[in-house]
């Protein structure tokens, strides 16, 4: 009953136990239309043509261009190759799976009153994966700092007395009621004082003071990280034709996030006069969120060959929820034994809801069309990363990560290019894209190249498309926000195969 009272309170507990961060605010607020087999061959350059579900998705005028009912299912098969390098040592990773990325429909109607300028309406509802989280890597190396800096950085200046657990108390009580009072930064004290890393200077309540029990020297450190989970959107389209040339488009967009990660730190040191030698941290997160956003887009045939297309994508308002658990053991020396300590609370916190707003975006859009043959299409968006937001902005905390925001991130760009021939019932597919770095310092996350071959047949009342694209993105992961801040370096290289089946309604 008592651990039930304690969860009861974290739950209605607010700002103190925050733990949201920028990687958290990029994670969430970035990804791009993961798309069906045709859109992806041409690297997303959709804007100005329309005709694909994932690109209503994108431009919702896009709905207008088609001149039947249409619906589109795809089956996605990623496979992720991770290369990390941590302080000399290298380590290879990979993972794969298959999911379904795309689905939906539109329902074409033309206008009976032959004298309006308004030619067609369309609806459409279309659901597309954004951003698939699943990857797993591994990185290991010699590092000088210990992990022990984690904790000393949260504890110093805290009251022993509040860091530690009262005579007779579980370490689940503890821990829950920790958190529950002071809030995150006391639990990770709690876990460093209760698992021997740290010493504190005085036995007494009041002392505010730590030293640590792993000795300096080198230290062996494997790190391990895992994530599953994924960001969609389902798109609610209303799209118009008006006149011969004019196409244009609404879309009301749902939200949904879930994101599962778990990471774990094994440390191990032969160092002189260090009492831990041995020491194994564990952290899990789930994240789940909803939210909405809005698109206006328009498509424009400056002749039967020329197409221009602009779209503007709102900024996407999130309501998120968070929980999170960890485990701590370490190996101590104790006279002539090693004693292992293991500090498991199994108690999960729950995190008041916070919103994220993260940045609208414009693109502009070209293509040219070669008749019945094939095309040639160009994208450029542009999205400012420094304007996501964490809110409430009163909450301190939340506005000191919207500084940080601020200040690391950037706008960015993206340039995608694509083209299509087609010969007889064959279309044949290519494209490329670039998206610039979110980061000022263009290294924590790099920019990102990509390529994309595809092949489509038409049957007549439904079409088969298949595709392959690759991309490669690296990055810097940070171990931790406070003391262990030293970061991994990561090649990552993504694949896809994509097939989606369409027919027509």
């Amino acid at each position: 009953m008592k651990k039930g009272i304690f969860l009861f309170i974290g739950v209605m507990s607010m700002f103190t136990i925050s733990a949201q961060d920028i990687s958290d605010a990029l994670s969430y607020s970035s990804g791009e239309i993961i798309g069906s087999a045709r859109y992806r061959a041409l690297s997303g350059a959709f804007g100005a043509l329309g005709g694909d579900l994932s690109a209503v998705s994108v431009n919702p005028a896009g709905s207008a261009i088609y001149t039947n009912s249409f619906a589109s299912v795809s089956l996605n098969v990623s496979d992720v190759d991770n290369e990390t390098a941590y302080f000399g040592r290298r380590n290879a990773s990979s993972d794969s799976d298959l999911s379904l990325n795309q689905g939906g429909g539109v329902f074409v109607f033309e206008s009976r009153n032959e004298n309006s300028l308004w030619r067609k309406f369309a609806l459409s509802v279309a659901f597309d994966n954004t951003k698939n989280y699943d990857d797993n890597w591994k990185s290991r190396g010699v590092n000088t700092t210990s992990i022990d800096q984690y904790f000393l950085n949260n504890a110093q200046g805290l009251r022993l007395g509040d860091i530690s657990a009262l005579p007779g108390e579980s370490s689940a009580d503890a821990y829950a009621g920790i958190g529950s009072a002071y809030g995150y930064t006391y639990q990770q004290a709690y876990l460093g004082y209760d698992s021997y890393i740290l010493e504190p200077v005085s036995d007494a309540d009041d002392n505010t003071l730590y030293t640590s029990n792993i000795a300096a020297g080198n230290f062996d450190q494997e790190y391990t990280y895992a994530a599953t989970g994924y960001n969609g959107k389902i798109a609610f389209n209303l799209g118009a034709q008006y006149g011969d040339d004019l196409y244009l488009g609404l879309n009301l967009n749902s939200h949904f996030l879930n994101y599962e990660r778990s990471t774990f730190l094994y440390e191990q040191n032969n160092n002189t006069d260090s009492v831990i030698n041995q020491v194994g941290f564990e952290n899990n997160i789930i994240t789940n969120g909803a939210g909405f956003s809005f698109q206006l887009g328009t498509i424009y045939k400056l002749s039967n060959e020329f197409r221009v297309g602009f779209t503007y994508d709102s900024p996407t308002w999130m309501t998120i929820t968070e929980e999170t658990s960890q485990y701590i053991e370490t190996v101590r020396v104790d006279g002539s034994e090693n004693v292992l300590q293991i500090v498991n609370p199994q108690v999960v916190n729950l995190f008041p809801d916070y919103n994220l707003q993260s940045p609208s975006k414009v693109t502009g859009s070209l293509a040219y069309i070669f008749g019945k043959q094939g095309l040639i299409s160009f994208d450029y968006s542009r999205k400012d990363y420094s304007k996501t937001k964490f809110k409430p902005k009163s909450d301190a905390y939340f506005s000191a990560q919207n500084d940080i925001i601020a200040n690391n991130l950037t706008a960015a760009a993206t340039y995608k290019l694509g083209g299509e021939y087609k010969v007889d019932q064959f279309s044949f597919r290519g494209g490329y894209r670039f998206e610039e770095s979110p980061y000022k310092n263009g290294k924590t996350v790099g920019d990102l190249n990509g390529y994309s071959l595809g092949l489509g047949y038409n049957f007549g009342n439904t079409k088969l498309d298949l595709t392959y694209d690759d991309y490669n993105q690296s990055k810097e992961y940070q171990l931790y926000s406070t003391g262990l801040t030293d970061a991994a370096s990561i090649d990552a290289n993504n694949s896809n195969i994509t097939l989606t089946l369409g027919f027509r309604l």
